[in-house]
């Protein structure tokens, strides 16, 4: 004999909604459960290092100026993808991002690995008038980008980073405003820096040593993008070779 009957359920509104709660819990426990069980759901990747302070007001900017509603920065896993954008992007590279900026609507090209395929000079002429660059190009122009960047608070965006899990130490937060100036700023000495931030490049980002813009940092970020992971050592041969 049957111990249920559908009939009963599927007319009694409040008796189904009750029976439908109760098997997406069990459905969403079975996965949610098991992944307190390891360490971490994201494989450790060598060279992944939290922004510096430059980059990280760089990224605040393209996400405040909208930027990821045209360019994803998600490399998928396809062979026209790989062509074009170059490696798969692995979840490790957005391990410190709050938000990430993973997705598939793209307006423009996806960025994942933007940095060092153009030159400083490029990305600011681009930003700055993009159809002069670019002549089919439907981005806006980001001129304005050429003020001076409002970095006082800059040791508080680390403290808030810090409190959502990036690993930025004491000694980072300390030093922020100076990291953040020496970056920006080619003449100055750089030992302190490229310890706290490896592989974190200088330069005079917007082309104008005088002051740190909006510009500055926003190239900072964009020119780091896919430069911290050498994926010769993460890819298995077999894939390589493909």
């Amino acid at each position: 004999m049957r111990w249920f009957n559908h009939a009963i359920i599927e007319k009694n509104l409040i008796l189904m909604g009750v029976l439908t709660l109760i098997t997406v819990s069990i459905g969403g426990l079975a996965q949610i459960v098991p992944l307190f069980t390891v360490e971490s759901t994201i494989e450790r990747v060598q060279g992944i290092r939290p922004y510096t302070p430059l980059e990280l007001m760089g990224r605040n900017i393209y996400v405040r100026e909208g930027c990821y509603t045209c360019h994803s920065q998600m490399v998928r896993p396809f062979r026209d993808e790989l062509e074009r954008y170059g490696h798969y992007s692995l979840a490790a590279e957005s391990m410190y991002d709050h938000p990430f900026q993973w997705g598939s609507k793209r307006t423009g090209p996806d960025l994942a690995r933007v940095g060092g395929r153009y030159s400083d000079d490029w990305h600011a002429a681009h930003l700055r008038s993009p159809r002069a660059v670019v002549p089919e190009s439907i981005m806006p122009p980001y001129a304005f980008l050429d003020r001076p960047l409002a970095y006082g608070d800059i040791a508080d965006h680390l403290r808030a980073q810090r409190s959502v899990g990036v690993p930025y130490t004491d000694e980072m937060i300390a030093n922020a405003r100076a990291d953040l100036e020496t970056q920006a700023r080619p003449d100055r000495d750089a030992a302190g820096f490229g310890t706290r931030y490896a592989r974190a490049r200088q330069g005079v980002f917007d082309g104008n040593a005088g002051v740190v813009t909006e510009m500055d940092a926003l190239v900072a970020y964009l020119q780091m993008l896919g430069t911290l992971v050498r994926f010769s050592d993460v890819t298995p041969d077999q894939l390589r070779q493909q």
